[in-house]
């Protein structure tokens, strides 16, 4: 019933490394070293390269820029302020407020990129 030296023998114990032991303690973190490695040019460093692109698009919008919001409304750019951007949509000219965080795409300058490719 007493299982307690069975589960000790399998973590191992606690001594500290002997002499020459840091090359082991060296050698035992390095697929720890290597997953986060792995893990920052997979996951985070393509997601900064993302945001850093979307916010220069929110940065460069201009009156007449044709945008799709977060909340997938289109509209025309007609007016754009320091923190929020004024659109109109549809065929009665509504006016909308939207904060520039909401601006999910620009179609405007995605024709421009697409029509250079050509």
């Amino acid at each position: 019933m007493n299982n307690l030296p069975y589960l000790l023998s399998l973590f191992g114990t606690a001594e500290a490394p002997a002499e020459g032991g840091v090359l082991e303690s060296i050698i035992s973190f390095a697929p720890i070293i290597v997953v986060l490695i792995v893990f920052y040019f997979m996951l985070i460093r393509p997601q900064q390269k993302k945001d850093k692109e979307d916010r220069a698009m929110r940065e460069n919008l201009e009156v007449g820029d044709e945008i799709v919001t977060a909340g997938g409304i289109i509209g025309l750019v007609v007016s754009v302020k320091e923190d929020t951007v004024v659109i109109e949509t549809g065929s009665d000219r509504s006016k909308v407020r939207i904060a520039k965080w909401a601006v999910a795409q620009n179609l405007t300058a995605k024709e421009k990129a697409d029509a250079a490719k050509k």
